[in-house]
């Protein structure tokens, strides 16, 4: 009966870079160049934005899980404070856009790899796919320390390019694009240099860029001492996104105007080129790499545990609930894994449209799945006032913050229509809505 259960072999540090690791991937690394050439340096502002709203998001889920030991995710409370279809239609729509995720990822790495070596992108990207489906498979103690050694990469990037920012800043540095000064922020254009447009159509970008947040929450069931450690990764991601994501571009910015950025581009590969670090290109490579890899192993993580806790729940074929040897859903990851590579080959296929597409459906469902955990601490609040009384882990400003961050998702949702480049991946992605409540239905209603 034992090996029923998912174990808790994951420690504080673990489940602290699982938090850190969520919050920097490819969306930062790449995204942010496109984001940049939207928005200009109010880019700060929307990561500001989105970051804090999140953050409210997260209390929300920190208090939801701690509130009843038998949660092992959103799923849980969603079926509990909203109904079984909202714990059905969330658990598969979190599993399908770390599904599409992952396949943007995967597909990162190889045209990563394809800078040093001159070989098709996809043998690279179903390598990657194999070695991380084979790690996973192990113990989920192994996905632990892969995540805190690619955390650690990533941590030690930025950091370094903070450092080296706070340098140039301080001794007045010369770059070939001109002087290394704060004022770079308003010099070329202002703040908001392509008005109020560029600011709002830079928000999708920056959503996908925080995907992942949430995946401490997933991680709970296997969490030594959820107790403690999910409050302490949950209360540090303030200061992780003042100085993984406002940081790193408000040093990027000072370095270089916002002009001389290129969308096609990562600007970390730019700002370490400025610095005189011959080797640059290769180091962000690498580092680009690893993230991408990293978000490829998170995408395993989380759509394998979604499908065994579903599967559980009865809301998903029984096979999938099965654990091996070593507590770890097999099933639900070797699935989840050939749906990734079937998806990766058709990125393949159409890479200049697919990433876009891609990216934008997974925002999306993403911000349903943020606005599910909102819905549901509304209802616990209102429903166990008893249970929020109690508890240890209270989210602040509850329920009008809930109400305030809802309400920005919408206005995410009404940017992404009227921009031209999200249209068509929103007005697709009610198709997986509508699928689910079909198959809702078909199965009569079953928990």
């Amino acid at each position: 009966m034992a090996q029923q259960e998912l174990k808790r072999d994951l420690k504080n540090r673990h489940v602290q870079l699982i938090a850190i690791g969520g919050t920097i991937g490819t969306g930062l690394f790449l995204g942010s160049g496109a984001a940049i050439e939207k928005a200009g340096p109010s880019i700060i502002f929307v990561y500001l934005i989105i970051g804090i709203s999140l953050f409210f998001v997260m209390r929300a889920l920190g208090e939801l899980l701690l509130s009843n030991a038998g949660y092992q995710s959103f799923t849980d409370f969603a079926t509990d404070y909203i109904g079984p279809w909202a714990g059905f239609v969330t658990g598969w729509t979190y599993w399908f856009c770390w599904i599409m995720t992952a396949m943007a990822d995967i597909i990162a790495v190889g045209v990563y790899v394809r800078y040093w070596f001159d070989i098709p992108q996809w043998i690279p990207a179903l390598a990657c796919l194999v070695i991380l489906l084979f790690l996973n498979l192990l113990t989920v103690k192994l996905f632990g320390e892969l995540e805190f050694w690619f955390a650690i990469i990533k941590v030690i990037t930025i950091v370094a390019l903070i450092a080296i920012g706070i340098f140039m800043l301080v001794t007045g540095f010369e770059t070939n694009t001109g002087k290394v000064s704060v004022s770079n922020l308003w010099e070329h254009g202002g703040l908001f240099p392509n008005g109020l447009t560029g600011f709002l159509f830079a928000f999708q970008m920056v959503v996908f860029a925080f995907v992942g947040v949430e995946l401490v929450g997933v991680s709970a069931a296997e969490t030594a001492d959820p107790k403690k450690n999910i409050p302490s990764a949950i209360n540090k991601i303030p200061v992780r996104i003042l100085l993984f994501y406002v940081g790193a571009i408000f040093v990027i910015l000072c370095i270089n105007p916002w002009t001389q950025l290129s969308a096609a581009n990562s600007p970390f590969v730019q700002v370490f080129t400025l610095a005189g670090i011959p080797i640059a290109a290769g180091i962000i490579n690498f580092v680009v790499l690893t993230s991408a890899a990293s978000a490829g192993n998170s995408g395993l993580f989380s759509t394998s545990r979604m499908m065994y806790n579903l599967s559980k729940n009865k809301q998903g074929p029984k096979s999938f609930a099965k654990l091996n040897g070593n507590h770890v859903p097999s099933n639900a990851l070797i699935t989840s894994a050939v749906v990734v590579s079937v998806g990766a080959l058709l990125s393949y296929m159409i890479p200049d449209a697919a990433f876009s597409i891609v990216t934008t459906i997974s925002a999306i469902c993403f911000i349903w799945v943020w606005s599910i955990i909102l819905i549901s601490h509304i209802r616990y609040k209102k429903t166990r006032p008893e249970l929020h009384k109690k508890s240890t882990f209270k989210a602040p400003l509850t329920p009008f913050i809930n109400y305030v961050v809802l309400i920005l998702f919408v206005a995410i949702l009404v940017i992404m229509f009227i921009s031209e480049e999200t249209r068509s991946a929103l007005l697709l992605t009610p198709i997986w809505f509508i699928i689910l409540v079909a198959i809702y239905n078909l199965r009569g209603n079953k928990k």
